[in-house]
């Protein structure tokens, strides 16, 4: 089992960046593909951005593509999310999770199976 802490979020302005952390638990983070997905109030969550088990392979989102960027350091069990030229549509609460299983660069949630808790943030125009 791996447990999924993010930490990072807040509030920023159009423009601005952010850097979301998320911490893993365990020793086996180094074997699972990596993903971050957000969530606005009335909307359905969404897929952002995710990596694979090396670190060597990243797929984004259209929304995001060229202003965010994932990366993860497996000997620290910590993934990352990079977030530049952000915009008030940004505003969400993000989550990351972990996959093994197939299509997890697919951009569904169903291949992830643990998810952390969430952070806010919050981009103000």
């Amino acid at each position: 089992q791996v447990q999924l802490v993010e930490s990072g979020g807040g509030l920023a302005q159009a423009g601005g960046s952010l850097r979301l952390s998320c911490a893993a638990s365990g020793r086996t983070f180094s074997t699972y593909n990596m993903g971050w997905f957000r969530q606005a109030p009335g909307k359905e969550r969404e897929f952002v951005a995710a990596i694979n088990w090396s670190g060597g392979t990243t797929y984004y989102a259209d929304s995001v593509k060229g202003r965010f960027t994932i990366s993860r350091d497996n000997a620290k069990n910590t993934v990352y999310l990079q977030m530049n030229s952000l915009k008030p549509e940004d505003t969400a609460v993000y989550y990351c999770a972990s996959a093994r299983r197939p299509g997890w660069s697919k951009g569904s949630a169903d291949p992830y199976d643990y998810w952390g808790q969430g952070t806010q943030v919050t981009v103000s125009s």
